[in-house]
């Protein structure tokens, strides 16, 4: 099919839900640790408590693409999944603060992340399904855009209602986790929501060409999933590589950056000390300026994406990235540790979340999009796992195993990316990709 080129504000639209799911992803990204923490968890249960993440994108996002690809109705193919993953997540995220008990707010993170993945899969293949191929590498940079924003206020909402609207960050028997957070994840649920509604209701989305074989691919049942992870194209097997070691390092930074910098750098020894509070907040405030920075570079993305091949891009990016994260281990001050160090992990983040799809999706054959991008996220979430259930055991055994070295570890996996993208194929065609 011969795609129409889109508008800006067209691509605007089609890409403004992921606004709200990155809000709804920030917040937990910035706060779940510490929510743990307030609720009792030690040091060596993080990361098997962080599980949920990649567990429920290992199984949802693979179904969920195989499923969108066999979709039409009033709402379109990948819309109406968009709708339920936003409503469900919306009701996880109200739920998230008012939890009592450590297994509560478990619970809540795997309802919230599968939630999410149903609504962010789709979004991926909806580029590729709505714009021509010369506009998809703009098209996942616009995507970035509103990924940056999203996470940029949604990091910083809890501190700005500190500062500025003199909401108490105190905690105690009565109010286990502070009432910033409860605020901050109410106002995460109503934009994850009605950011997903603006696309849902603004963008339309084209019939399929073949009705009759959209009803016969309906009858394949979920076995395709392991045919088409059979015929990956070579381009997606090198980009794999590349997305293991990039997520590992991305994983260790969420899961030990904000308890490392209350308990490491700044030395709180109990989350009820002010300097613990601190730490988080100084964790948040580098959460939102990689955020900042990767919304800059995204922009930046939308005019260098038709200069630049997407690997050197990448490349360059995980670089910055790398670096910046691995000397978060040596780093003191606060200044250069917001505003340099991660100032290149916004650069690698604004590249992570466009570039290696625009590099993968032009290999992919247009009936099967969904799914291979389903596939694509288990090279996202594998490590992950790996992450959760070995650094705990790790930090069991080895107590020189710090926190704030299990960051330094994540800026090492995030080199070792930046340096096997040189091996990914600068063109991979369309017609080498088996069909089924």
């Amino acid at each position: 099919m011969n795609k129409p080129r889109l508008s800006f504000w067209q691509i605007w639209n089609m890409s403004f839900g992921f606004f709200g799911i990155q809000f709804g992803w920030g917040l937990q990204m910035g706060n779940m640790s510490s929510i743990y923490e307030y609720l009792g968890a030690k040091e060596s249960e993080l990361p098997l408590l962080w599980l949920a993440a990649p567990l429920t994108g290992l199984i949802v996002q693979p179904i969920i693409g195989h499923l969108s690809d066999r979709t039409w109705g009033p709402l379109g193919r990948r819309r109406p999944y968009f709708l339920i993953g936003a409503i469900l997540a919306s009701l996880a995220l109200l739920a998230m603060p008012h939890s009592s008990v450590l297994w509560m707010a478990a619970g809540l993170l795997w309802i919230l992340d599968a939630a999410v993945n149903i609504s962010m899969e789709p979004f991926r293949a909806f580029v590729a399904d709505l714009l021509p191929e010369e506009q998809r590498t703009v098209g996942f940079a616009m995507q970035s855009v509103f990924i940056g924003a999203g996470a940029v206020i949604a990091t910083k909402l809890p501190g700005w209602l500190h500062d500025y609207g003199n909401v108490s960050i105190a905690t105690g028997a009565e109010q286990q986790i502070p009432q910033t957070v409860h605020i901050a994840f109410t106002v995460g649920a109503a934009v994850f929501l009605l950011a997903v509604l603006w696309t849902v209701f603004t963008t339309k989305e084209y019939p399929p060409e073949d009705i009759e074989e959209l009803a016969r691919s309906k009858k394949e049942g979920f076995g395709e999933i392991f045919v088409a992870f059979r015929n990956m194209p070579a381009r997606m097997k090198q980009l794999a590589a590349v997305q293991f070691f990039t997520w590992m390092g991305l994983f260790c930074m969420w899961i030990f950056f904000s308890v490392a910098v209350a308990r490491d750098v700044l030395g709180a020894t109990s989350t009820d000390s002010d300097l613990y509070k601190q730490g988080i907040q100084l964790a948040n405030n580098c959460f939102a300026t990689y955020n900042l920075v990767a919304f800059f570079a995204a922009m930046g993305f939308l005019w260098l994406g038709r200069k630049v091949s997407a690997r050197t891009i990448h490349f360059c990016c995980l670089l910055a990235g790398g670096l910046g994260l691995t000397s978060v281990g040596w780093v003191k001050n606060h200044d250069i540790l917001q505003w340099v160090c991660f100032g290149g992990v916004g650069l690698a983040w604004a590249s992570i979340l466009s570039m290696p799809y625009a590099m993968l999706s032009s290999a992919l054959p247009e009936n099967k999009i969904g799914v291979y991008m389903g596939i694509f996220n288990f090279f996202i979430v594998i490590p992950q796992i790996l992450v959760a259930i070995l650094l705990g055991r790790v930090m069991e055994n080895f107590p020189e195993f710090s926190r704030l070295t299990a960051v330094t570890f994540g800026g090492v996996c995030i080199l070792i990316a930046a340096l096997l993208t040189l091996t990914v194929s600068k063109d991979t065609p369309r017609s080498a990709v088996p069909a089924s």
